[in-house]
């Protein structure tokens, strides 16, 4: 598991749009890298607009929101549209991006058992340090709870 002090796995996923995406390039910025479970779900859907209501703050502190969930870039394409999401959303179909931030694990609910997306956010330093892990996140109020602590 990952912790805060660790460097950031590099990822590189396809993007909302198709195009490649390295975290490696925002190298020199902080970024929130934020793992939520489905496009177009509730919670999901709420800790995304609260990033979207939200990013003029984020950008006046300097700060570059990325989402990343399982789906495919069709699917992140059509949730970033429908939502007006002013950030870009990666497509982790193979859960590479998951596994080597250590947030793909096993679930239950409902005593059924399955694997998945733990809800969690990265804050990543302009170093590529990993700055602040935010766990089991609640997508209600979350994005406001990260941009009060940056």
């Amino acid at each position: 598991m990952l912790k805060v002090g660790d460097a950031a796995p590099e990822i590189t996923l396809r993007t909302d749009t198709g195009e490649e995406f390295r975290l490696s390039d925002l190298l020199g910025q902080r970024v929130v890298l934020y793992f939520y479970p489905k496009a177009d779900t509730p919670g999901c859907t709420t800790e995304a607009c609260e990033f979207r209501d939200q990013i003029g703050d984020f950008a006046a502190k300097d700060v570059e929101v990325v989402g990343v969930s399982p789906d495919r870039p069709a699917a992140q394409a059509k949730f970033k549209q429908k939502y007006s999401l002013p950030f870009t959303l990666l497509a982790d179909e193979y859960k590479a991006a998951a596994e080597a931030f250590g947030v793909w694990k096993e679930k239950s609910m409902y005593g059924r058992v399955s694997m998945g997306i733990e809800r969690t956010t990265f804050v990543i330093g302009p170093d590529g340090r990993i700055q602040k892990i935010y766990a089991k996140v609640k997508a209600e109020g979350h994005a406001a709870a990260v941009l009060e602590e940056l």
